[in-house]
């Protein structure tokens, strides 16, 4: 069992779901606190942890700056910030991909010295991926819906997470290449790992949830 008193940042939404097993295999229920919390951002739970609820883009802020010990974040928003953290598990869920994409009808023959302008929410990602291509690309950062960027021409391409590119085909959108693959990280806050031995115990018994599930469904 995980000793007590560590603080959590976990991502608000749909990966929060899949988080709840493997906590529960370090015996860390969130499922009764989070049943119970309404629009409570940080919570109780029993073992005398402590969890804080986030958006995803925030979690590394959290877990960097040891407001909390752990957090779980996608391998995207990791990369992207670039913060000095310890990735020990790759969870393997919410898998997606970050992807270019452009209108159907008006593809762009790419080669070294083309100039591009491109929409994304992952700025930093985007400009490394085309400047080693040796694309000038011009990057619009957008935060809501990326797909009108070049749907109002403001951008020839974006890029932006896909997952079964649903999106993309409704929009008149085609994925052209995949920037990177992204899974969910288990994330820790380096001086936790020195300091903490509950840190450590943790660690190893998601790793062994991780390795369960994946032996189950080979």
């Amino acid at each position: 069992m995980v000793a007590k008193g560590l603080t959590f940042a976990l991502p608000k939404g749909r990966i929060l779901e899949q988080v709840i097993p493997l906590l529960r295999a370090a015996n860390i229920d969130i499922e009764s606190a989070l049943a119970g919390a309404g629009r409570k951002l940080t919570l109780d739970i029993e073992g005398g942890h402590r969890l804080l609820l986030v958006k995803p883009t925030d979690v590394p802020t959290y877990v960097d700056y040891g407001v909390a010990d752990v957090g779980i974040a996608g391998r995207d928003t990791l990369e992207e910030q670039g913060r000095d953290l310890y990735e020990p598990v790759d969870l393997g869920i919410a898998p997606c991909r970050l992807a270019v994409a452009e209108p159907v009808d008006s593809s762009i023959a790419l080669r070294r010295g083309t100039r591009v302008r491109v929409a994304t929410k992952y700025p930093n990602l985007a400009q490394r991926h085309y400047a080693s291509k040796g694309i000038a690309a011009e990057i619009i950062p957008l935060y809501g819906s990326v797909e009108l960027g070049a749907l109002t021409s403001l951008a020839d391409q974006i890029v932006d997470l896909v997952e079964s590119g649903e999106t993309l085909r409704q929009n008149g959108l085609v994925e052209v290449e995949t920037v990177l693959n992204v899974t969910s990280r288990l994330v820790i806050h380096p001086p936790s790992l020195k300091l903490r031995p509950a840190v450590s115990e943790l660690i190893e018994a998601i790793r062994g949830a991780v390795h369960a599930r994946k032996a189950s469904v080979a």
